[in-house]
């Protein structure tokens, strides 16, 4: 009894690790060639690049026979962000009108605003003894109405580089909360403002995007999600090297959405999982995670188990072959499980080696994690080091391939027990995010 009982994980195992030998490299070569071809042009945001890319995937969930998220007709989870361009603003303070011009920063995606002290709104300060940075994110973090932001002239160079920023970057802005936020520099006289009118007038264009989900339905926990996801953008067009301008980011991040597509593919092949699967591959991230944003904000959190984001897979880590490393470790059990699963393969999981670099913040596992969803980005980057990384050169020539089958193969493995519904990771503590 005892040694038939002590066979049964170890044949399930090998069970498992035979299927994954479907997972091959030349089926991974065919499709991180298509996404890091010339003709993808890089993969910008809001250009032919990105949408070639994005049909490609789609067709490739097509072919896995993966369903729609429920709720959707096709895998595009579409939505839209606003070019902002100011025409015309006006400051009066005290019944004086003042120079709006830098002191006046719009976030908003309306086309005309007409504020005063009677307008039904929110008024916030950020003080002198705030730091600007943190204050900024803590309220636009909970901006859900029109709010009216005070900055202390103390900030003053601050709020010039943010508005400076703000603006090189093309003033993006999502306006899927409703909100509206008007940030004002108080005057460097310590005035005692009593009246106050802000009117601003801007052309916004809408500039539609869309994440690309695909789904396998979970049986006995199907309210129950585990994403497996990668970004599908890239840098686009850029400054030439030895004649050379395509970002074709092989490896940033055509990698990661070759290996949720080969998954996606992987499962459909096994017998159906308890919990749901979610195969996400993001738009926006190289801009401002605007895709995982999105879906973060229009997702129950509650009903996600686990988030495998994948990012940079293809070189060989700082651990060796079969290795791969997992940002926020600290943040729950979920590498943990991982590590536990790994146990008895030739596949390794470390925490990440470079806790200076913040990559936790950096990638798209960030917007669920704020969510307190134990969402962790898996990659093998050789961020240190790596001299292509937002390159022309960052091409599939460079990359281990075999090397990365073998660690898509070993994602699979990882995370068996999360997918079939015996391990849940605890959840992030959101307020540490």
């Amino acid at each position: 009894m005892q040694k038939q009982w002590f066979l049964i994980p170890i044949i399930s195992f090998l069970s498992m690790c035979t299927t994954a030998q479907d997972i091959k490299v030349a089926e991974v070569k065919r499709i991180i060639s298509t996404l890091a071809a010339d003709d993808m042009e890089g993969r910008k945001t809001f250009t032919p690049g990105a949408e070639k890319a994005a049909v490609f995937i789609e067709q490739e969930y097509t072919k896995a026979q993966l369903q729609p998220f429920a709720g959707h007709k096709d895998f595009r989870q579409s939505f839209h962000h606003y070019e902002v361009k100011p025409e015309h603003q006006q400051l009066w303070i005290n019944g004086h009108e003042e120079k709006a011009g830098d002191r006046v920063l719009v976030l908003s995606a309306a086309s005309h605003l007409n504020w005063n002290q009677d307008s039904s709104l929110k008024s916030e300060q950020i003080k002198a003894s705030d730091n600007f940075y943190e204050q900024l994110d803590k309220l636009q973090r909970g901006a859900k109405r029109n709010i009216i932001v005070w900055v202390d002239t103390s900030h003053h160079k601050e709020f010039i580089n943010y508005s400076y920023g703000i603006q090189e970057s093309g003033r993006h802005l999502d306006n899927s909360g409703g909100s509206n936020v008007i940030m004002v520099l108080k005057p460097a006289t310590d005035t005692d403002i009593k009246t106050w009118a802000v009117k601003v007038d801007q052309q916004v264009i809408p500039l539609p995007l869309f994440n690309i989900i695909g789904m396998i339905p979970g049986t006995t926990k199907p309210e129950e999600y585990v994403i497996f996801s990668a970004h599908y953008d890239h840098l686009g067009i850029t400054s030439p090297v030895a004649e050379d301008s395509i970002a074709n980011g092989a490896d940033d991040d055509a990698s990661g959405i070759t290996a949720i597509i080969m998954l996606a593919s992987y499962y459909k092949k096994q017998p159906p999982p308890a919990r749901t699967l979610l195969f996400i591959a993001f738009t926006g991230e190289e801009i401002g995670e605007y895709g995982s944003r999105y879906y973060a904000n229009h997702s129950d959190p509650d009903k996600i188990v686990a988030m495998f984001n994948i990012d940079m897979l293809g070189k060989i880590s700082r651990f060796g072959k079969n290795s791969i490393f997992i940002t926020g470790w600290e943040r729950s059990d979920f590498g943990q499980i991982l590590k536990r699963n790994l146990r008895g393969s030739s596949f390794r999981v470390y925490p990440d080696p470079y806790p200076d670099q913040h990559l936790f913040y950096r990638a798209d596992n960030a917007s669920l994690a704020k969510q307190g969803v134990p969402a962790h980005t898996i990659s093998t980057a050789r961020i240190d080091t790596d001299t292509l990384y937002h390159n022309v050169r960052d091409e599939v020539k460079t990359l281990d391939l075999p090397n990365l089958t073998n660690i898509i193969k070993g994602i699979a493995t990882s995370a068996r027990s999360i997918v079939n519904g015996t391990d849940t990771p605890k959840r992030v503590d959101k307020k540490k995010v």
